[in-house]
């Protein structure tokens, strides 16, 4: 049984870090759009901070996170943004203050899970170490979308590989949610990380293979760039579909980005 405990710690320094790119934030710039249609920066964290909220719930009280489930199945398109938009309305200083209060609060229930457990989730039911994969995938990405609205580049870090590991593991996830049946052979995955190790996954002869830079990888499963505009190599024709459908989140497919330079 693996330990969770380095995911959670990444998950940590993930969020440290964005925080230290908002917390001094003039209030003006919080209002500033993102590239998610709609949201602003404080929309940004505030799903950030609504999602560890659930994530809470689901580590420490499942029943109240079944009536969170059920009400989300009332509005399914809407629920999402709901959330992000009360958040919002917060001032800047009462939503860092919640975003930090709900995230240690997570962290600390993820560190004290019992060995095994499973919780459950808007999908499957998740162990502590794939609760807290998710939420850095999730403030990764949305740390992103923060970044491209302030105009700043986010240097990558090996945390991804936790992002990589993750968008390997939903490819057949990826081919049901666009209603495909998966293909039945394995990919083989070689990705070079930020410190120019390879990660690799799958066997080592797969016909079926992905190459290129991790982060280019996790760019693409987390649709925040477009795969034209991203050095990732497919060989196989499976694998190059997934290379068009691949997302490492739960829920239906986004829209992703457009590729640059295409008309707005």
């Amino acid at each position: 049984m693996a330990d969770p405990t380095p995911v959670i710690d990444d998950l940590r320094a993930e969020s440290d870090e964005l925080d230290r790119l908002v917390a001094e934030l003039a209030p003006e710039r919080w209002s500033l759009p993102t590239p998610a249609p709609g949201w602003t920066v404080a929309h940004q964290i505030a799903h950030l901070a609504w999602t560890d909220r659930s994530a809470l719930l689901a580590v420490t009280d499942a029943d109240a996170f079944r009536a969170l489930v059920d009400k989300a199945l009332t509005a399914p398109d809407s629920f999402v943004d709901e959330g992000a938009e009360e958040g919002a309305r917060l001032t800047p200083a009462e939503l860092l203050s919640a975003w930090r209060k709900g995230r240690t609060a997570l962290d600390q229930a993820l560190r004290k899970a019992p060995p095994g457990a499973r919780f459950p989730w808007y999908g499957p039911p998740m162990s502590a170490a794939s609760m807290a994969t998710a939420r850095l995938m999730e403030t990764w990405a949305h740390g992103l979308d923060i970044a491209d609205a302030l105009g700043v580049v986010r240097t990558p870090t090996d945390r991804l590989r936790h992002v990589a590991r993750l968008g390997v593991r939903t490819r057949d996830f990826a081919y049901t949610v666009h209603q495909l049946t998966p293909s039945t052979e394995e990919f083989r995955v070689e990705l070079e990380a930020p410190t120019g190790e390879l990660w690799t996954y799958g066997p080592e002869d797969a016909p079926q293979r992905v190459t290129g830079p991790a982060l280019d990888f996790c760019l693409l499963v987390t649709q925040r760039a477009h795969r034209s505009d991203l050095s990732l190599t497919a060989v196989g024709p499976d694998a190059d579909r997934w290379l068009d459908i691949a997302q490492a989140f739960a829920g239906p497919s986004g829209g992703g980005r457009p590729p640059k330079g295409a008309p707005a």
